[in-house]
């Protein structure tokens, strides 16, 4: 049986934490050898997360950081870091997803790898930038 979407943006944002991991550690890496250690079967959904956010992260910290107070995206310990790029990739490029679904989704996730805090903010900037793009 395939898997969830919820459960391919577990993926994916495993995926883009092992490439942070791997970048910040200078340490070769090939995506799509990443792609195929996470998944069973390939999956362009996970694909699309993965290749998107690393695409369009400059714009898309950018953006995170603009609707921050007083903190910044790099701030954020790594993972909250990458559910909240893989929310804001999904707001703003995947338009299969409805945007309400992909602050929940965001928010699912926050819930189940960082701490209320980073939970809070995840969802505070996913709001603003829904309401204001």
């Amino acid at each position: 049986m395939g898997k969830t979407r919820s459960e391919l943006r577990e993926k994916a944002m495993i995926i883009l934490y092992q490439i942070d991991i791997m970048k910040e550690q200078k340490i070769e890496y090939n995506i799509e050898e990443l792609i195929k250690d996470n998944l069973e079967i390939d999956n362009e959904f996970v694909r699309d997360l993965v290749y998107g956010v690393i695409t369009h992260e400059e714009e898309i910290d950018e953006l995170a950081n603009k609707y921050m107070r007083n903190w910044t995206i790099d701030r954020i310990d790594k993972t909250g870091a990458q559910i909240l790029r893989i929310g804001i990739f999904e707001l703003l490029y995947e338009k299969d997803t409805p945007n309400i679904v992909a602050i929940n989704e965001a928010i699912e996730l926050s819930k189940k790898y960082s701490d209320d805090k980073v939970r809070k903010m995840i969802n505070a900037v996913l709001d603003k930038i829904n309401n204001n793009n």
